[in-house]
């Protein structure tokens, strides 16, 4: 059902009354409750305005993520600031249904432009009808959203799992893979899973390589990835020869796993997002790789787009865009932006860039042992 302002609007003032809080302006950091406090009635129309008068609310999934506040939010809040426009967000903490409530919420505080990173990209579509339907334009940030409405920013995740796959399948081009998904729910954990079988497909068809395990993990959660790891571990009596992992928090679970059996070091583990904890592990040898998506350039096209949409709400009149074709055969304004494969051999590039310091990097790592730790 699509919810017309109005009702967004009733909604808005029965959860003051009951909060008595505020959140415009904030950031999930700043207040616990910015799910539940709407400050500022929206206007009766969504029509596009200037930047001086642009109101971007953002909404995220899991805030807690050590990317979405060290690197996103502060790249998304400087773009949107620097165009003249408001950022206020909130926090859905996991929560699929808390974040349906927190954008009508965002929306009831006057939003002219919503950008939603999707705990669920299926749950969410009706919030998002409802935003697009009151003349709010939506911006899918870093997850799908399959609605042709939506403007998709992201790095070409199908690409980042041919980037993880293609350094693995070097180094393993035959053996026993377990394959860490992320959460089934989350279409970056279908696209991730694509890139993989567009590089190593054909030697799982020739049985060169035998798939030991493969299984989504709940929330992208290290701990379910670690019990996953486990799980494979013992169904194949230790006898995995590499580990495909579709994210960097997972790649920790993985290596947590191995480690209790001796394996740490021993089994090709791939990674993406460049968390720092990570490219440790990189340099120490225990993961191979992590592709590496500066979530600040993601951040700045995100805060650039939600400006330009405050002046034209049209997505395809976004500088930079292209179409993008769906999985559920959608048509949608994107912007993809290029990643980076991080092994030993060029951690230079990220400590280059100060994505992380050489005493973080080089935590335990022998020195001379990798290029970037002298």
């Amino acid at each position: 059902m699509f919810y017309r302002r109005g009702a967004v609007l009733m909604t808005a003032v029965a959860i003051v009354l009951a909060a008595c809080s505020s959140g415009g302006g904030t950031s999930p950091a700043a207040s616990a409750e910015a799910s539940a406090a709407p400050t500022e009635a929206a206007a009766s129309e969504a029509a596009p305005t200037t930047a001086a008068a642009c109101k971007v609310g953002m909404s995220w999934n899991n805030y807690q993520e050590e990317r979405w506040a060290k690197w996103d939010e502060p790249a998304v809040k400087a773009a949107i600031e620097a165009g003249g426009g408001e950022y206020f967000a909130n926090d859905a903490k996991s929560s699929a249904e808390a974040q349906a409530t927190n954008v009508e919420t965002l929306i009831s505080q006057g939003a002219n432009v919503v950008i939603i990173l999707a705990e669920d990209d299926v749950a969410i579509k009706p919030s998002v009808a409802s935003a697009i339907s009151n003349g709010i334009p939506v911006i899918s940030y870093d997850r799908l959203i399959e609605d042709p409405g939506v403007l998709y920013i992201t790095f070409d995740n199908i690409e980042v799992g041919r980037m993880m796959a293609r350094e693995i399948f070097g180094l393993v081009p035959k053996g026993v893979y377990a394959i860490i998904k992320g959460n089934e729910a989350d279409a970056n954990a279908r696209f991730l899973a694509d890139g993989f079988m567009e590089i190593i497909g054909d030697a799982v068809t020739a049985g060169d390589i035998i798939i030991g395990g493969e299984t989504f993990t709940d929330g992208w959660k290290p701990d379910n990835a670690q019990t996953n790891m486990e799980q494979i571990l013992t169904a194949n009596d230790n006898k995995i020869d590499a580990v495909l992992s579709e994210n960097d928090g997972m790649a920790g679970g993985v290596v947590a796993a191995l480690a209790a059996q001796g394996l740490a070091g021993k089994i090709p583990v791939s990674g993406q997002d460049g968390d720092l904890a990570a490219l440790n592990r990189v340099a120490l040898g225990t993961q191979t790789l992590s592709v590496w998506k500066d979530a600040r350039e993601l951040g700045k096209a995100a805060g650039e787009a939600a400006i330009a949409l405050c002046a034209n709400n049209d997505v395809a009149a976004v500088a930079g865009t292209a179409p993008f074709t769906t999985p559920g055969g959608n048509t949608v304004a994107s912007i993809l932006l290029a990643p980076l494969p991080v092994l030993k051999a060029n951690l230079n590039a990220v400590l280059d860039a100060g994505w992380i310091d050489s005493a973080t990097l080089c935590k335990d790592v022998t020195p001379g042992s990798v290029p970037a730790c002298p």
